[in-house]
């Protein structure tokens, strides 16, 4: 395998794993006015994403460098295309991280209700944003014969990406009540519990449409592709298994969902990695659009030492942070005089 082949996986698994870990963030961003009746009971809800919320968008931001350094022609041609797109994503990102400071700032309902709408609305519209932003790679894109984006910012609105931005903003809600089912407990619990089941059965229907629907984009065979029948079955098994008392096997299929989702875009993509819906001779492709040999060899021997030690990592602070969120001790009653 050459490595600028190696490279496009690798850049797949970062955005795999950005969408699986920050999947769960998103989700209980989004659902944490909803499961959440108190303030402290939403304030519990954001608790279980507080060790990795910000750890986890490191992911995203590896990505990025990742494509500037493997593929700059691709990373050139892209983001130019996405600029206010991906403006948009950088906006949602900010109200999300400033929410989590700021809304405990002032007793005012009003404040806590603005910063709440915040957190709701940016963990909504960058799964959104990026999921169109995806799609749009796979459905194609006005790229003329120099890689310049021909469109405007309205003619990122596929029909396709739009729906594949709405399937991953379903299979993050999914994400984040299987991981508020499996880390907190009483009402909240169940309230999380409630929401999974329909949140799945909408998630498959998501999934199954748009796994229809990446047949006939994509091209090649009608027949659905492992890791797409993988999506919709892991969909399947976390809505049955929301209604049981197996959290962790609830929370590891909306994972493996995600994964499988985003895994399909890439593996339908290659060896392209942008499509030009004006002409296939100007497609980019993982040959025309990466790095010399030298500097994917040097961005190699870098990630064979750190990638290991990231992982390694990320599944020491989930031992560490494993522990449910418990409701806070009632205040013990005033026994009176004796």
């Amino acid at each position: 395998m050459q490595l600028h082949t190696i490279w496009f996986v690798i850049l797949a698994i970062f955005w795999v794993g950005f969408f699986v870990l920050e999947g769960f963030d998103f989700g209980v961003g989004m659902l944490h006015t909803i499961v959440g009746r108190t303030d402290e009971e939403r304030k519990r809800a954001l608790s279980t994403i507080g060790p990795w919320w910000d750890g986890n968008e490191v992911w995203l931001i590896v990505a990025g460098a990742g494509t500037f350094a493997a593929f700059p022609d691709w990373y050139a041609t892209m983001f130019s295309a996405l600029y206010l797109a991906l403006l948009l994503v950088l906006l949602a990102l900010m109200a999300r991280g400033v929410s989590f400071e700021f809304k405990d700032k002032s007793e005012s309902p009003r404040w806590r209700t603005t910063w709440r709408w915040a957190m709701t609305l940016g963990c909504l519209l960058i799964p959104l944003l990026l999921g169109v932003g995806l799609g749009d790679l796979l459905n194609g894109l006005p790229i003329d014969s120099s890689h310049d984006y021909t469109g405007n910012f309205f003619g990122l609105l596929t029909p396709y990406g739009l729906w594949t931005g709405v399937t991953l903003v379903a299979l993050c809600l999914l994400h984040g009540a299987t991981f508020l089912k499996l880390r907190t407990t009483d009402e909240l619990r169940e309230r999380a519990r409630a929401f999974a089941q329909p949140l799945g059965w909408v998630a498959i229907a998501l999934v199954v449409g748009w796994v229809i629907w990446t047949r006939s984009v994509a091209g090649g065979p009608d027949v659905p592709q492992p890791v797409e029948i993988l999506a919709v079955i892991a969909a399947g098994f976390a809505a049955r298994l929301a209604m049981t008392d197996h959290d962790g096997l609830s929370f590891a299929s909306s994972a493996v969902a995600i994964a499988a989702t985003v895994g399909s875009i890439f593996i339908d993509l290659y060896p392209n990695v942008m499509i030009s819906s004006t002409s296939a001779a100007y497609d980019l492709t993982v040959n025309n659009s990466a790095s010399g040999h030298y500097a994917l060899v040097v961005m190699t021997v870098v990630a064979v030492i750190f990638f290991p030690l990231v992982l390694l990592y990320q599944g020491w602070s989930f031992h560490v942070f494993r522990a449910r969120i418990q409701a806070p001790p009632e205040a013990a009653s005033d026994p009176g005089p004796t």
